[in-house]
């Protein structure tokens, strides 16, 4: 359980690097881009190995098959839901951005607390997507929180507290996979799985090619080569 919580720590700390590079200077769009492409491609890699594959092992396919169903129309709806609380800019554009970050954050760190659970250890290939992903997720909004007048307490403070949440799902999805059986260990990997799949072709890819154009499509492939070669090297 402890390590579970350290783990989930340090990935939440993305959020928290995200948020200081975010303060201390702008950042080119595109420089952001590759790296969201970077990070989208390594997410992608982490659906594949970590969690799919993962969860027809432990639990079959129908539980997996299921689980990805219920995590995809979930985070849609979520994801809706939120983007209906205000646009980018001003504090409360910001509390959307953190509250999209979250929901983004949760079934990645899921995912971490699973793999402890299961005696698979942690996965570089995991931990380099969370990274990817977080960092140009909260360097963009919290420049434009900047930029906007709002303090660079109530940023921290903001970024802070998501980073926190973010990092206590690692040790729930550790308590979720050691307290059940196969089959549902295979639906939360489905579920976290959908998750990922919706956030990365809904959001993640069309802001990557939007801010960094078409090579963004080789960044992203270069992102689930790197993370499935760390995957695999780990396995």
């Amino acid at each position: 359980m402890g390590t579970a919580l350290g783990w989930g720590v340090v990935a939440a700390s993305s959020l928290v690097l995200g948020m200081l590079l975010g303060l201390a200077r702008s950042w080119p769009s595109r420089l952001i881009g590759l790296v969201l492409a970077f990070g989208a491609g390594a997410l992608i890699s982490a659906v594949s190995f970590e969690l799919f594959e993962e969860g027809i092992k432990v639990g079959g396919a129908t539980a997996v098959g299921l689980g990805l169903a219920a995590g995809a129309i979930v985070y849609f709806v979520l994801s809706r839901l939120v983007e209906r609380i205000g646009p980018g800019g001003g504090s409360g554009g910001g509390t959307a951005l953190a509250l999209g970050a979250f929901l983004d954050g949760i079934p990645e760190q899921l995912v971490l607390g699973i793999g402890i659970a299961g005696g698979q250890g942690v996965s570089a290939g995991l931990l380099a997507a969370i990274f990817f992903s977080n960092l140009p997720k909260v360097v963009g909004p919290a420049t434009d929180m900047r930029e906007s007048g709002t303090s660079k307490r109530q940023i921290r403070l903001l970024w802070l507290a998501v980073a926190g949440f973010c990092a206590l799902a690692t040790p729930l999805g550790y308590l979720l996979a050691t307290h059940t059986g196969g089959h549902f260990q295979a639906l939360i990997n489905g579920f976290a799985a959908g998750a990922l799949l919706v956030m990365v072709v809904d959001s993640m890819i069309p802001e990557a090619t939007e801010k960094s154009g078409r090579v963004a499509s080789l960044a992203t492939t270069l992102g689930f080569a790197v993370a499935a070669g760390l995957s695999t090297a780990t396995a």
